[in-house]
C-alpha cells in the first residue's frame, strides 16, 4: 500500500526555522552511472557509479526574506522536512544546501509565489 502524506499536516523548516506560508517541496537525486563494457563483446560486465547531486526547490506564498538572504550571501543551511499522515510521519534532510536560484510569478488569479532552487550534498530519509 502506497505511503500518503499531506501538506497540511506536513512541516518544512531551513535551519530549524519554520518556512511560513509553504506551498510545496520537491526534490530530485541522481547518480552519474558509467557502463563498463567488455573487451571483444558488446555486453556490459559491470557499473561506475559517481557523484550524487540532489536538487530540491520549495515554493513559497508571496516570498521568505530568509531564503532570500541565504541566496544574497552565498551561505550554506539545512533543510528538514517532516512529512506525515496521521500516525505516519516521514523526515527528510539535506545537508550543506546552497541556494541555486529564485523564481518569482504573479498572475491575475493567485497571490505571488516564489520558488527558491537549491543543491544539496546529500538528502538522508528517516
Amino acid at each position: 500500500m502506497p505511503q500518503l502524506y499531506t501538506a497540511f499536516a506536513s512541516e518544512v523548516k531551513v535551519n530549524e526555522e519554520t518556512i511560513e506560508g509553504l506551498q510545496s517541496i520537491e526534490y530530485s537525486l541522481s547518480k552519474n552511472r558509467r557502463d563498463v563494457g567488455a573487451v571483444g563483446t558488446a555486453e556490459r560486465i559491470g557499473v561506475y557509479f559517481g557523484l550524487q547531486v540532489v536538487v530540491g526547490r520549495l515554493r513559497v506564498a508571496s516570498a521568505n526574506l530568509t531564503l532570500d538572504k541565504f541566496l544574497q550571501e552565498n551561505t550554506k543551511f539545512s533543510v528538514s522536512a517532516t512529512l506525515r499522515h496521521e500516525e505516519t510521519s516521514h523526515r527528510l534532510t539535506f545537508d550543506d544546501c546552497v541556494m541555486e536560484d529564485k523564481a518569482f510569478g504573479l498572475n491575475i488569479d493567485s497571490h505571488a509565489s516564489t520558488v527558491y532552487t537549491f543543491t544539496a550534498t546529500r538528502v538522508r530519509e528517516e
